[in-house]
């Protein structure tokens, strides 16, 4: 009789246990919550965490009337990746070797009325920062908020002839 005596109390105190645990858990999240939106240092939960002051992003909307109306587009991937497929159009800068791509496409963005990177999409802060030293030299360069993703996601074709 004590068996079941103990276990009939057992998982109502488990319960409760859990209970508590999930209340603490929620008010820790609200608590954060409040303090990244209240304090002035907190970061925006609207936007990717790679956007930094200085940063200008576009929709892939925004992008696309850019596009047809004669933007340069960068691609900041690996080159290997522009190769597979790119939007159309797009010159490949990769940021891991951007020193010889600006090199190379230096003369077409100085004839570019706008300029816009894009990467990999969500997680890639490659577009980033190949825009971040564009503007160190001069040039006005915008990112394609979400990257290729988001232009495939919004209908957009892509050139996948291959390129050497």
């Amino acid at each position: 009789m004590l068996m079941q005596w103990e276990g009939a109390c057992y998982f109502p105190m488990v319960r409760m246990r859990l209970l508590r645990m999930a209340c603490l858990a929620a008010v820790g999240i609200a608590c954060g919550l409040a303090w990244n939106s209240l304090s002035g240092r907190g970061f925006s939960l609207a936007q990717s965490v790679f956007v930094q002051t200085g940063d200008e992003v576009l929709s892939a909307t925004e992008a696309k009337a850019w596009l047809d109306d004669g933007a340069l587009f960068l691609d900041a991937r690996p080159r290997d990746f522009w190769r597979m497929h790119r939007i159309h159009g797009a010159s490949s800068l990769p940021e891991d070797d951007f020193e010889n791509g600006f090199a190379e496409i230096e003369s077409q963005m100085r004839r570019a009325s706008r300029i816009v990177v894009y990467c990999q999409g969500y997680g890639c802060e490659a577009s980033h920062l190949v825009a971040r030293k564009l503007r160190e030299r001069g040039f006005r360069a915008v990112v394609l908020d979400e990257g290729l993703p988001a232009w495939e996601d919004a209908g957009f074709a892509l050139d996948t002839e291959s390129r050497p």
